[in-house]
């Protein structure tokens, strides 16, 4: 399981104990360097290993809104995010493990050549042992293919179509709140390799993470109802 923290949404200290990775804001989109350090910290104390979450710059939409940057001028922001992550992580006697873009950057990733290889060409210049975080059969992951090191991420609390992609956060079924139906959505995914998209389609979708999103205002429940019925299933996360 990972979860996307140091967003100040308030729940990272209780999201710790139920998961492997995080994805730390880099002070872009949410959060700014006292912050990164304190959730850096604390995953830390829980042995969760620590990844970056680059964005675009626009802390006003927190990253959700597609910005038109040229390429070098959006391999510069990108690396120098993962650069502030990673120092911080260092000073704290950590190592950063993975990168995983944030909101539109991650979307634009998908499919969008140009987000891209700026991605893929920022983590490469800093760590090529750093793995990036991306959906299967997306641009990006198919990309990373030789570069990097891909772990293949679908998520417990959003709603799909049948092609795969998120449905947009405009939409009113776009995050799922309820914590049996998260674990519905992401037990079909585990025991059967298949996603139920919004329209009631299953699609099989192939991953090695599982992502709740820390600004969820259930995420807390949704990863303690998650761990305690893969327990009773003889599953762990951590």
């Amino acid at each position: 399981m990972n979860s996307d923290v140091g967003e100040e949404a308030g729940f990272d200290d209780e999201i710790m104990p139920f998961i492997s990775w995080c994805n730390v804001a880099c002070g872009t989109h949410a959060g700014n360097n006292e912050v990164i350090k304190k959730t850096i910290d604390l995953a830390l104390q829980h042995d969760v290993k620590i990844g970056a979450h680059p964005s675009y710059p626009d802390r006003e939409n927190f990253g959700r809104v597609i910005m038109d940057i040229p390429y070098n001028e959006l391999v510069s922001i990108v690396t120098e995010q993962i650069h502030k992550v990673k120092d911080i992580t260092e000073v704290a006697g950590g190592q950063l493990h993975h990168v995983k873009p944030h909101g539109a950057l991650y979307n634009e990733a998908m499919k969008k050549e140009k987000v891209a290889k700026s991605i893929i060409e920022s983590i490469k210049s800093i760590d090529k042992g750093l793995y990036i975080v991306a959906p299967k059969s997306s641009l990006i992951s198919d990309i990373s293919e030789g570069n990097l090191q891909v772990k293949h991420e679908v998520f417990a609390d959003r709603n799909y179509h049948k092609n795969l992609t998120l449905v947009s956060r405009y939409d009113k079924n776009a995050v799922l709140t309820d914590p049996k139906k998260v674990f519905d959505h992401v037990w079909r995914m585990v025991s059967g390799g298949k996603v139920k998209s919004v329209k009631g389609e299953e699609v099989p979708v192939f991953f090695d993470t599982i992502c709740v999103h820390g600004d969820n205002p259930k995420s807390v429940q949704i990863l303690e109802y998650i761990c305690k019925e893969f327990s009773k299933r003889n599953y762990t996360f951590k």
